[in-house]
């Protein structure tokens, strides 16, 4: 026994004798070769900030994408964040204020993306569309303009802004004999009739304060004043918010809430219930963004939205506007900061083209999403409402959206000057705060 168990022993150390000396082999190769080992390769650090943050197909669709990216590349530590849309503009001028960008991060088209450019925040991304030239040149007409400066692209846009498209429930038309109002006077008919059978004819959710503005005056407004007069108002140069004319639309847009067109407390409602209250067959009508497309895709029941048409907004007699049209354009795209450089810039570079690149595209497109992008749009793969919009966002005039061309000062006077409209505040008093306030934003 004691013979066996010393042959035991003497087998294990010598086990451990060799094990040791392989373990100790590539120190003493390094060592005679005179090198050191190398320590593992620090990866490279990259945020990305975006409102991309709901249930809707399209917020889904660029989450993917960005975690597409994430599992390709290793070696970048990626900090994502996505932060719900009311307070995402907020966030984002907090952070900017204080020279601490994100390296990469999503911004609104106009004058959100002109600010970080005037602050010299950002860098342009003309050398991604230089080096994918079959990428840029699918882009529709006019699709960098508001995001460039200095004949440099600083975004590409990740989709199309519609924000004016009039919803409307056929079958509750059907039900109540009432016509698809194509005129302001049918438009108050329709309401009538709806509020008389007790059924709310407009569903709005003015939470955030910007809906009112974005979908519904940004329109309305053009209708009665014609486009020039709006650019010129918003440049100070030739026209003015106290003018008749605006002062006009405001009444128009006050005498929607005069005549109960909107469900109790719709300014304590978000955009998501909004819509919910819509799609539930609650509302006869809704006037949104092509947001609404991909959200209701997402939420409601074929049997919902095969009940669903969209068309424009109602003209408004004696208007100077184009009656066929809807207020949008280009939509936001993701910004690249200023900060970016070497190792960091290529792989934030990377992120945007795997994000808003041919195949981002075509996952937010077919997400029920309107983009400014030459695409082979996949019938069976989107609703029959989507693809209704998205032949009539191509068949229409686009009109400015006003949070676009404002001063942040002059959007935040309009926003809040709407909620107080709406539950009986005076438009000549709404539109003298967004004219001082745009006033004293431009300095003039």
């Amino acid at each position: 026994m004691k013979r066996k168990a010393i042959i035991v022993c003497t087998s294990v150390l010598a086990l451990s004798t060799i094990l040791a000396a392989c373990g100790n082999e590539p120190a003493k190769t390094a060592q005679a070769g005179g090198e050191k080992a190398q320590p593992p390769a620090q990866k490279v650090k990259l945020s990305i900030w975006h409102n991309f943050s709901g249930d809707d197909l399209r917020a889904k669709a660029v989450r993917a994408q960005i975690e597409k990216f994430k599992t390709a590349h290793p070696e970048v530590e990626l900090d994502a964040q996505a932060i719900p849309p009311d307070g995402y503009r907020q966030r984002l001028k907090t952070v900017a204020a204080a020279n601490e960008m994100p390296d990469v991060f999503y911004t609104n088209a106009g004058t959100s993306i002109q600010e970080f450019y005037d602050g010299g925040l950002i860098q342009p991304i003309s050398q991604l569309l230089d080096k994918n030239p079959d990428w840029k040149k699918n882009f529709t007409p006019g699709a960098f303009d508001p995001l460039s400066f200095d004949n440099k692209v600083y975004a590409t846009p990740l989709s199309g802004s519609a924000t004016s498209l009039f919803f409307y429930n056929k079958s509750l038309f059907d039900k109540y004999n009432v016509k698809v109002p194509t005129t302001w006077d049918e438009l108050t008919t329709a309401i009538k009739t709806f509020k008389d059978n007790k059924v709310t004819p407009i569903s709005l959710g003015n939470k955030a304060a910007w809906l009112a503005q974005s979908s519904i005056l940004s329109s309305l407004a053009d209708r009665v004043t014609g486009t020039e007069w709006f650019l010129k108002a918003a440049k100070q140069d030739g026209a003015k918010f106290t003018d008749p004319e605006f002062v006009q639309a405001l009444t128009n847009m006050k005498s929607l809430a005069d005549a109960g067109a909107f469900q109790q407390g719709f300014n304590s409602l978000d955009n998501t219930q909004m819509e919910q209250y819509f799609i539930q067959g609650k509302a006869a009508m809704m006037i949104d963004g092509a947001w609404a497309l991909t959200n209701m895709a997402a939420s409601g029941t074929k049997e919902q939205l095969d009940q669903v048409k969209v068309t424009v907004l109602p003209s408004i007699p004696g208007g100077k506007g184009d009656p066929n049209s809807i207020s949008g354009g280009p939509g936001g795209g993701l910004a690249l900061s200023k900060k970016a450089t070497g190792k960091q810039l290529d792989a934030a570079l990377e992120l945007i083209y795997t994000v808003s690149g041919p195949e981002g595209i075509s996952a937010i497109a077919h997400s029920n999403s309107i983009v400014n992008y030459k695409i082979d749009l996949d019938q069976s793969k989107v609703t029959p409402l989507f693809f209704e919009a998205f032949n009539l966002y191509k068949s229409v005039k686009l009109t400015p959206v006003y949070d676009a061309y404002l001063t942040s000062a002059g959007t935040e006077a309009i926003n809040n000057g709407l909620q107080e409209l709406l539950i009986g505040g005076k438009p000549e008093d709404v539109a003298k705060k967004l004219q001082d306030a745009q006033v004293k934003a431009l300095g003039k």
